[in-house]
């Protein structure tokens, strides 16, 4: 059996693809799910700012937004020298414990898109698709598979890796750093491996086997953004592609999803509010799929496969927030799903594990992370409630039956290791090196009460050691938008700018997914100010209980984020005095309106329909960034925007920007000689990528822009920031 990463949830990251106005590249509806992709833990042995050359960036959520490749200073000692090899028989978590107890933990970077298989690992390694014996995955001993300067491509680098069942095929997605476009790669494994294939525009794809020990390759085809059709592929001397499913409602989009134990192929069909699923079976590939429950408009589910039972995540019936229920294969229709466990209110469902004995939920409750264990024999349950300072996950791969894999990290702190052992029912913690971070800083869970009496969540990060909180400056970050949670992975320039003694705060308000769908149900449609409001009790809560103050306090956002910040600059600039913007969707009205982009469709359910829905008109029109530019004093802003962006048009960008400068204009006439007139940039950088993470050039643009508008000395910070970026 295949053995690669099968998140359960996996296909909600690819539910929607939003029109650029989200964190990722394409995300789930109501659930921020980790990167499906094995992350492993590789030990350098040089320097840093060498660390990061020819680093590929590999995609952490559905749409390819390069993920963070990150390491720290290196620290080498005597002790790593003289380290002992480790024993054979150690399962993979010790082999992981041994080697970190033995070196720093800052000196590691993290490795995406690599996939597991019959006792090799495949991954990038320069240029080129590689795999190496599983013991040897640390070393320089590994076979090339494929050149991808073949595709004659700027800087391409692999997002998705898929090994068929009896290893004859491997197939790759592969991207650049400045589009969207992708090519799926399939290579023959031969002695002499060759490029048997490549398929444009592919976004989803997985291999099944069929009855007569055929490899067939199912995957999705992107046409501007959206993903409609499914086609099957075989190849050898029986080559064939054809194309197996269009869906025709343009609200719709198709993931293909494979079940942990390979059993059935899952055709995801889904709105943002909506879902459909039919299986695939795994080893009947051409008979007609199966439908577990046709699409019923506000019902959203997602399908396991364990011991011929299917095990279903849904939002069906009261409350509307997701439960798990469970059905036999063969009677998969709603009226036989039985309800086997419900969450708590306020709890969002990060994802899902299925084991041979066991499920396993990932959780946030409350601001704060837990692991639920189900014991499949006896329906037990045991929930672990995890460290203070973690504020997400990252799963890894797990073909292991005894044991439950998975790393917590926060912004300002490196992943770590944890490992759920089912024979001994208990939670392990990655011994050795403690991050520093741990000693000299705070991370503080508090509650903004917003005009409603709603009480917005916030995670606040400082200094232990900072004396007067007042008068240290404030990083705030929102996002609210697509039941997505802000994005709290670990960022180095976070963590520096904690180091110089600047304050984080992450307000996680309505339109978010942080407390359940119904906290984005809250925040979509005509609820939206609900968002704007949060955000601004969420700020003036921070400034009353003595963090910070308005001339040291700067806003920051991308994406649909944009939406809330602009529309706080418009309504209350006093509150602020810097703002940085990256690709973000600032002119709702004109672009909701605009039926010919390619995913305004698609975003309907989220913002409404201003063409055919005067409420919904009037509604957008009381909240738009660009519709409520006046004459008034702004924050200083900078915004980073993408030349060739499909999901945020440069035209909106441009054109808000260029009202805001006149309406900055004609209030400075009126201000007299004396008035600060602020500063508003715009960075137009080459490409059609919508945002990228971890572009160097952008952090430091962003991080100099701030020093400079809030008066700091930038000398220390970006001494450091050398440390992790390379110049």
């Amino acid at each position: 059996m295949q053995q690669k990463s099968k998140l359960f949830l996996q296909a909600l990251k690819y539910s929607i693809p939003h029109l650029g106005k989200c964190m990722q590249k394409e995300h789930l509806n109501h659930c921020n799910f980790t990167d499906r992709y094995y992350h492993r833990i590789k030990l350098k042995k040089y320097h840093l700012t060498k660390c990061l050359q020819n680093k590929p960036r590999i995609s952490e959520l559905a749409r390819n937004i390069p993920s963070r490749n990150f390491s720290c200073k290196n620290f080498l000692s005597s002790k790593q020298e003289n380290e002992k090899p480790l024993s054979e028989n150690m399962d993979a978590f010790e082999k992981v414990r041994a080697k970190l107890e033995t070196q720093p933990q800052e000196e590691y970077e993290i490795i995406n898109a690599e996939i597991k298989h019959g006792g090799f690992v495949y991954y990038q390694e320069g240029c080129c698709l590689v795999r190496s014996k599983d013991e040897e995955a640390d070393n320089d001993n590994y076979e090339v598979l494929f050149n991808l300067e073949e595709l004659k491509l700027e800087q391409p680098f692999i997002d998705c890796i898929r090994v068929a069942p009896d290893e004859k095929y491997v197939a790759a997605k592969i991207r650049t750093e400045d589009s969207e476009a992708s090519t799926c790669i399939v290579v023959k494994l031969s002695d002499q491996p060759v490029m048997e294939a490549s398929f444009p525009n592919v976004s989803s794809f997985e291999w099944v086997k069929d009855e007569e020990d055929e490899d067939v390759l199912f995957y999705t085809f992107q046409r501007n953004l959206r993903c409609h059709d499914v086609y099957r592929a075989t190849f050898g001397d029986n080559k064939r592609n054809e194309r197996f499913y269009t869906e025709k409602d343009p609200s719709f989009f198709v993931f293909l999803y494979l079940t942990k134990d390979s059993r059935f192929l899952t055709m995801n069909i889904m709105s943002k509010t909506t879902s459909e699923v039919w299986l695939i079976d795994g080893l009947s590939p051409w008979d007609p799929p199966v439908l577990i429950q046709k699409r019923i408009h506000g019902v959203l589910y997602y399908v396991e496969h364990r011991d011929d039972e299917l095990y279903i995540l849904t939002n069906v019936g009261e409350p509307t927030e997701f439960k798990l229920m469970r059905t036999a294969a063969d009677t998969p229709a709603i009226m036989n799903w039985d309800l086997f466990f419900t969450m708590k209110r306020n709890t969002k469902v990060v994802d899902l594990d299925m084991f041979k004995d066991h499920c396993v939920l990932f959780l946030k409750h409350s601001n704060l992370l837990y692991v639920n264990v189900i014991g499949l024999a006896d329906d037990s349950v045991r929930s672990l409630k995890l460290p203070p300072w973690a504020c997400g996950f990252i799963i890894d791969t797990n073909s292991d039956p005894k044991n439950c894999p998975f790393q917590l990290c926060s912004p300002i702190r490196p992943p770590k290791y944890y490992t759920y052992k089912f024979a001994e029912g208990k939670l392990f913690e990655e011994t050795g090196h403690e991050d520093p971070i741990t000693k000299t800083s705070r991370v503080l869970r508090m509650e903004a009460k917003s005009k409603d009496g709603k009480l917005v969540p916030m995670t606040v990060f400082h200094k232990t050691d900072s004396e007067d909180l007042q008068k240290k400056p404030l990083l705030v970050q929102v996002y609210g938008a697509y039941g997505m949670d802000l994005k709290m992975n670990f960022r180095p320039e976070r963590r520096v700018l904690v180091d110089d003694g600047w304050i984080l705060a992450y307000c996680h308000v309505r339109g978010g997914g942080e407390l359940g769908l119904q906290w984005h149900a809250d925040g979509r449609l005509t609820k939206k100010l609900n968002g704007l409001a949060d955000l601004e009790a969420c700020i003036k809560t921070l400034h009353d209980q003595g963090f910070s103050q308005p001339s040291l306090t700067a806003l920051t956002a991308f994406s649909a984020g944009g939406v809330l910040v602009g529309a706080l600059c418009n309504s209350s600039p006093e509150l602020l005095r810097a703002v940085t913007l990256e690709a973000p969707f600032l002119d709702v009205l004109n672009t909701m309106m605009d039926t010919t982009l390619p995913l305004t469709l698609e975003e309907l359910e989220e913002w409404g329909n201003p063409s055919s829905d005067e409420k919904h008109k009037n509604y957008i029109k009381r909240y738009c960034p660009c519709q409520n530019i006046k004459p008034q004093h702004y924050p200083s802003i900078h915004i980073t925007a993408y030349e060739n962006d499909e999901r945020v048009p440069l035209k909106g960008i441009v054109n808000y920007t260029e009202k805001l400068k006149e309406a900055i204009a004609e209030h400075a006439k009126d201000s007299g000689e004396g008035y600060q007139v602020p500063n508003i940039i715009l960075d137009i950088q080459p490409g059609g990528n919508h945002v990228i993470e971890d572009s160097h050039k952008k952090i430091t643009a962003q991080i100099k822009f701030l020093y400079e508008e809030l008066g700091l000395d930038s000398t220390s910070v970006f001494d450091n920031l050398k440390k992790y970026l390379k110049f």
